[in-house]
């Protein structure tokens, strides 16, 4: 019923959005549009992750690929210098692993990250009305596994927390990839970003 709700008003805040000529109310409908899609992705990766019934089924009939993605990701990836994160597909998508430089660009650590789901750990910014990192990822992470391909999506800002709990602001070139067993089942999906702050902060 929640999930039918906000697309309910997903559609109405967009028909909205397309009649309305008053700049004021455009903004406001704009921050309730963000607001409704974010919580729409939150809502279907906690319930669903990406929502593709092959990923749920491979994570409980084949968890050797499972084990081998992530032997495959702590042999080439972790101390590579990509700024990367390995992601279970099934509810919540759990992080599985993280390289030490995306440990490090997020300002977070390893052992809050494994294990916890993906929004939890990196949700969007309260302080922001327009922030739609959130909504943004989870779309491209699921395009990426119904496709079977990688997607690139545009530059995100993506605002992570320091070490005292305070928003940062930073802007990322994200790529996603799913990662496929025998069958072409997804198996994990990789979350690769370039940290793009520098040039693309506002006054850069």
């Amino acid at each position: 019923m929640e999930r039918f709700v906000l697309q309910e008003n997903i559609r109405r805040y967009q028909d909205l959005l397309g009649k309305e000529t008053d700049e004021t109310q455009r903004q406001t409908l704009a921050r309730l549009l963000v607001a409704a899609e974010r919580e729409q992705a939150m809502l279907a990766a906690e319930n669903a992750g990406i929502d593709v019934p092959a990923a749920s089924r491979t994570m409980r009939m084949v968890p050797g690929a499972l084990r081998r993605c992530i032997a495959d990701f702590e042999r080439d990836l972790s101390s590579s210098g990509r700024l990367v994160l390995l992601l279970d597909p099934g509810p919540g998508l759990p992080i599985l692993e993280a390289s030490a430089t995306y440990v490090e660009a997020t300002m977070t650590r390893r052992a809050d990250l494994i294990g916890r789901n993906l929004f939890d750990v990196f949700p969007d910014n309260p302080a922001d009305p327009g922030a739609d990192g959130v909504a943004n990822l989870y779309a491209s992470l699921r395009i990426a596994a119904v496709s079977g391909k990688p997607h690139r999506m545009p530059v995100q800002r993506y605002d992570v927390r320091d070490s005292n709990g305070a928003f940062v602001e930073r802007y990322w070139q994200p790529v996603n990839t799913p990662l496929m067993d025998s069958e072409g089942h997804v198996v994990a999906l990789l979350h690769e970003v370039t940290d793009v702050t520098a040039t693309c902060r506002p006054g850069a």
